[in-house]
Order: structure tokens, then sequence, then C-alpha cells
């Protein structure tokens, strides 16, 4: 009588270099399946074909591989319509984990083995997850979220990111704090299985669990940005446990240096394995590995229990600081960019203020514009800016060079962040804002790579700019739908609005930015403080201006978000209208 096997799925949205990607596959390829059947489902959301083509030639024997184009070609687009988008990158990703979750009820899986695509998974991981018999559980893995801060796991006992114990109305002190958030690194260090609050990117779900309900929706009564922490605030309502497993870490392969560790882990992993619970389950299978799985939690729960006494007299010196909780909010669970700031040009300066006049600094937020409009928005601005302070945001294309080559004599500093982190609108830019600042300026103009001013504003900004009673200017912005045509009806009328783009710098004033990770704006929110003018010189957003941007914008936003939960469906719908009313454009 032959024995049941159980069924995995395991899911992966993938966005990745192929140089992590690959030994990703690897790490999946070496994955123990003793008494499982394991098939995948990647979501290839792939700008790089390398990654395309590693994941068309992934066919390990005795596994079914669905392998399905998310149909987006470039995840990052920068016009203010569309920033919506780019700061909600992580609800498409939940979009996708949804369908992973749909096709394992759908097919009658016992579990999804939900993973992100820059882990390195010790081979007996799956096995030992199973083994655990929990209905949500997390391999744990460690991350430097910032270089020079102590390595913390990817999972937190409650809100967002907090790693310490708290019970409902309690309010202990910092020093209390301190103690409870070293206590919890430490246990996790220890081998075992721990309940926790939240958890992701390297998680095991039971079909009772998904039978349950669980789902990355967006619960809209919570703020907290990310889709694990819907997640895990959803299973916990719907009354299942979280837990995270520290028998076997994960080894992140978080920044590109990291890919150095890769063969070390690989040799470490694959030695003989040692005498505990995991590494039976390699030798003798699911059953075995059940039955020891009993009989250890006894003893694991003792080994907590001695770690938690031996902790509570340590004296703590280091506190968990504000830095690395926010870097990890916004990283834990998902592949989540941060960033790496480099300045990688900055051209002698050839030019002062035209005419005596102020300064005029031009700054910039730019990814993969080199098929945009970059080129031509430059051309223009170079006619009268004095300098620019341009964040290439990860791009993967020629953007940078057109930067250089069409200010060259231009003072410009160009700051290259290698990994992107437009998933938290608010920290990139307030590092535009630092970036811009520290050049000095006097009057800050800040643009996307699709906008340029009407072709009189180069003759009369300079007017704007010795205006001594004003510190802020605010233009119409005009949506083209042509190169001639701007769209302008009940869904289309941004131009009937104004909003700030040009600032004069004062040292003295203590701006404040808006810290949310979604539509924090491009200038601090305090900036209305200052005395404000609207000018009747006119903005261009070039961004909707041919209609394959928009059929492409028109399928995001309808796979993000389809019924306009989080924008206006009516005007989602509105994009594709074959007869929208537009007026010429006239200089």
């Amino acid at each position: 009588m032959s024995e049941t096997k159980i069924r995995v799925l395991l899911g992966s949205p993938i966005h990745q270099k192929p140089q992590i990607l690959e030994p990703f596959l690897n790490s999946l390829l070496r994955l123990r399946r003793d008494g499982i059947v394991l098939d995948f489902y990647f979501i290839d959301d792939n700008e790089d074909s390398a990654s395309t083509l590693l994941l068309q030639r992934f066919a390990p024997g005795g596994s079914e591989v669905f392998l399905q184009s998310s149909g987006f070609s470039d995840a990052y687009i920068r016009n203010d319509t569309t920033h919506y988008w780019n700061s909600d990158l992580v609800w498409k990703v939940a979009g996708f984990k949804n369908l992973m979750i749909r096709r394992a009820e759908a097919f009658g899986y016992d579990h999804l083995f939900l993973i992100d695509s820059d882990l390195i998974l010790h081979p007996d991981t799956l096995l030992h997850l199973i083994g655990t018999q929990k209905d949500i559980i997390s391999e744990v893995f460690w991350t430097q979220w910032q270089p020079g801060t102590m390595l913390q796991p990817q999972v937190w006992m409650h809100d967002e990111y907090n790693q310490w114990e708290l019970m409902p109305g309690e309010k202990p002190g910092q020093e209390e704090i301190n103690r409870r958030f070293h206590a919890f690194l430490a246990k996790l260090q220890l081998p075992g299985i721990y309940e926790v609050g939240g958890l992701g990117a390297c998680t095991l779900i039971s079909r009772r669990a998904i039978c349950a309900g669980v789902s990355y929706d967006m619960i809209r009564n919570i703020s907290y940005w990310g889709e694990d922490r819907h997640f895990c605030i959803r299973a916990a309502a719907l009354g299942i446990a979280l837990y995270v497993d520290t028998h076997y870490p994960a080894l992140h392969l978080y920044r590109d240096s990291d890919l150095e560790k890769v063969a070390d882990y690989v040799r470490l992993t694959t030695a003989e394995p040692a005498a505990d619970v995991g590494s039976a389950a390699g030798e003798s299978g699911l059953a075995d590995l059940i039955q020891a799985r009993a009989s250890a939690e006894e003893s694991d729960t003792a080994a907590n229990a001695a770690a938690d006494r031996g902790l509570h007299g340590t004296a703590d010196t280091a506190a968990p600081g504000r830095d690395s909780d926010q870097t990890a909010e916004n990283t834990a669970g998902v592949n989540r960019d941060g960033y790496g700031g480099e300045l990688v040009a900055s051209v002698r300066p050839e030019r002062t203020a035209a005419d005596g006049r102020p300064k005029l600094t031009l700054t910039m937020v730019v990814k993969n514009e080199g098929g945009r409009f970059l080129r031509q928005v430059l051309q223009e601005h170079r006619k009268y800016i004095d300098e620019a302070v341009i964040i290439d945001d990860g791009s993967t294309d020629n953007t940078a060079d057109i930067c250089r080559e069409v200010l060259q004599g231009i003072p410009l500093r160009l700051v290259r962040n290698d990994i992107s982190k437009f998933g938290n609108e608010a920290e990139l830019r307030m590092q535009q804002w630092e970036e811009v600042t520290a050049t000095n300026p006097e009057w800050i103009l800040s643009l996307d790579a699709d906008e340029v001013f009407e072709a009189r504003f180069a003759r009369d900004i300079g007017l704007l700019l010795q205006e001594e009673g004003c510190d802020l200017f605010c233009f119409r912005l005009y949506d083209f739908w042509d190169d001639n045509h701007y769209r302008d009806d009940k869904y289309w009328r941004s131009h009937q609005s104004y909003r700030p783009f040009l600032l004069r710098y004062r040292k003295e004033f203590n701006y404040v930015w808006n810290n949310s990770p979604q539509h924090c704006g491009r200038l601090p929110e305090n900036s209305f403080e200052l005395p404000h003018q609207l000018s009747n010189l006119r903005l261009k957003h070039l961004g909707w201006s041919k209609p394959e941007y928009r059929l492409d914008k028109y399928l995001r936003y309808m796979l993000l978000d389809p019924e306009g939960q989080y924008g206006w469906k009516e005007q989602y719908q509105s994009i594709l209208d074959q007869q929208p009313k537009l007026v010429p454009w006239v200089e």
C-alpha cells in the first residue's frame, strides 16, 4: 500500500536580479522532499530578461512548475498621477500572493509555502516546517537593514515591527523595553519554535488556514504599511496563531555583497546532518519528523524558559533604535528595497545664476526614464536652471548617462541608489531633500521626469525668483493625452487646482515632512506656512500622452485595485475612453 504524500505548492513573486535569482532557485532544488509532492508557482515580474530565462529553465524532476507573467513591464513610474502605484507596490505583491493562495485552495494542496526570491534555504527547511504541524509558521532569517546596525529577524511581536513582549494596556519604560527587546533577539538565536505577532517572507501556510480565510487583502481600518501586517492581523483575528522556527535560519541576500556568503552557507548546510529533529526529516521522512516534533516540544519550551530566566537579569546597554525599526518596517516580510546612496557624478561648476538673480536648483527622482521623456524635459530645463540634484533610484538603463549628457556644463549632483527605495516614498523624498539642501540652494524646483513647463517659463522664471515677498509658488498641472491636447472632463481636472513645485530654501525655517509611505508630497508638508503665491505659468504632464502608457497604467490599476478601494474606480475606467474630451494646448 503506497504512502499518501503531502502536497505542497511553493509560491514566489519574482522581481529579481539574475545573480541573486540563480542561487535562490538552486536552493529550492536542494530542498529535501521525503513524503512530499512539491510543485511551484512563480509570477514573473522581472525587467531583466536573464531572470525570466532562469525561470523558464527551472524544471525540477517530479514537480509541476506554473510560470505566470505579471503583465508588468516596469514597476516604477515617476509622475504625480501614478505615485499611488509606486508607493503601493506592496499591494501588487499582495495580489500576487492572493493568487497563490487561491491556486493552493483550488488544487487541493495541503500547504502553501510562500518565499521571497532573495533567500537561500537550508535543505531541511520545508520538511521541518511541515513537521511542526503549525498552521502558519515562518523560518527565521536575520538582516542588517542598514549598514552598521545590528542583525534583526523578520518577525516581530506587535504593531508594525515592535520586537518585545507587551500586554494590552501595558506601558513599560524605555529601560524595560530595552531589556525585553534584547531578550527577544537572544531567544530567537536559540533553536526552537516561538509564537510571534508578525512574520513573513518564508512562510508555510496550512490548508486549514487557507480555508479559514487568510489573505493579503488590505484591512481598511488598519493603517500599517506592508501586506504582511494585514495578513498577520487577519490570521490572528481568525484565531490562527503565528509561529517562527529558528532551527534552520535562511540566508538573506539583502545586498549584492551578501552573495559572497552563499558558498559557505551551501557548504555548511550540505555537511553531514546533525543529530536533531530537523536532520531526522532528511533520513526518515515526515512520519518520523512529526513524531519527533511532538517529543521535542517539551524540551523547546524548557529551553525557552531557561533563556528567559537568564536574560531577565541582563543589563541592556543598547535600545532598539528608531532608524533600524523604521527601516525594518519597510522591509520585513517582503523583498522591500532600501537604498545605498552613492554619489556617482558631480560635474564641476561652470555656471552660476544668470543675470544676478537667485540660484535655481532643479531636483528630480528618476528610474529607467531613458525611453520616455527625460531627454526632452532636461533639454528644456537646462535653459533656466543653475544646477541640478538628481536621485537615480536604481535605474538599469541609460538614465544616468542622459542626465550627464544633457546637463553637460551645469553643476550636477547625481546620486545613485543601488536598490530602489520608492516602496517608501517619504524616505525617498527625504533623501532627495537632504541631498538638495546640502548644496546650499536658494530656490528649489521639484519636478518629475515627465513634467515640463510651457515655453514662456524660461523667460518669466527670473521674475518669480526675485519676488521678495514669496517663498513658495504653486502651478497648475495639465494631463496631456497626446502631443498637442490635454484632457479636461470630470475625471481629469488637475489643471483646475494649484500645486507647489517651486520653493525658496530658508535655513532658519524648521521644515517638517509627512512621514506617510504613500502620497507624502514632494516638498515638506509645512511649506504652506511660508508666504506663497499662485502662478499662471503652466506645467505640462506628459505621462499620459501615449496610448501604450495609458494601457499599461490601466492594466496595473485594474490588477492592483479593481474595485477602486484606494483610488477612483471611475477614473481608472475612463483611462481607455475612446473619445475623451480633449482641449488643444496653446502656448
